[in-house]
């Protein structure tokens, strides 16, 4: 089950239906399992809860990914708003469902060009303050809860061939970086997943 936004949807890629980080994974998914998106273009965190959410629990899904900040980042919405509404939609999963849960934190966005006319101090202290609320969302779950760093390292990969030509989105090799991270921390954390 993925929950999240436009990135989740596939936004900025050729082919967004297979395209997309979450359909990556998928294809990786042990023969028989099933995926579902819920996604919804242009969601915060408040949204998903309000709408993806009842949809996932009603599907009872053994594994979540959830990648959710950007677009509150963008809307001004504080870390710490953010990081209360994340905790209480990643509190009900692990409530409601027997999932394991994985959640992406922010990426270094000094180098994506739709923050070119934003001063990078200002923009790296914000995105940590929402990495380090991620964080605590994701530790407060002991092993039900997995953190993928989408952070470390991200600055040197923020390029014209990873983010699309809106100036925003991944690309199709951007698509391809999001997945890698999602799937390592899967692996890592005992999912069977296939190999590509």
């Amino acid at each position: 089950m993925a929950i999240g936004a436009s990135d989740t949807v596939g936004v900025g890629a050729l082919d967004p239906e297979r395209g997309s980080w979450p359909a990556r994974i998928a294809d990786l998914l042990p023969a028989g399992a099933t995926y579902t998106n819920v996604g919804v273009s242009g969601s915060l965190v408040a949204d998903a809860a309000r709408v993806q959410l009842p949809a996932a629990i009603r599907a009872r899904p053994t594994l979540v990914s959830t990648w959710l900040a950007v677009n509150d980042l963008n809307a001004g919405v504080s870390p710490a708003e953010h990081a209360a509404t994340l905790g209480r939609m990643v509190d009900e999963l692990v409530a409601k469902t027997a999932a394991r849960v994985f959640v992406g934190n922010v990426p270094d966005l000094r180098a994506v060009p739709l923050y070119g006319d934003t001063d990078p101090e200002v923009l790296i202290a914000v995105v940590n303050a929402y990495n380090a609320g991620i964080a605590g969302v994701a530790a407060s779950h002991g092993e039900r809860v997995v953190l993928v760093d989408l952070f470390t390292g991200s600055a040197a990969l923020m390029t014209d061939v990873t983010v699309a030509p809106d100036g925003f989105h991944p690309s199709d090799a951007g698509y391809v970086l999001i997945a890698e991270r999602f799937v390592r921390a899967m692996r890592e954390a005992g999912i069977p997943l296939r190999s590509s």
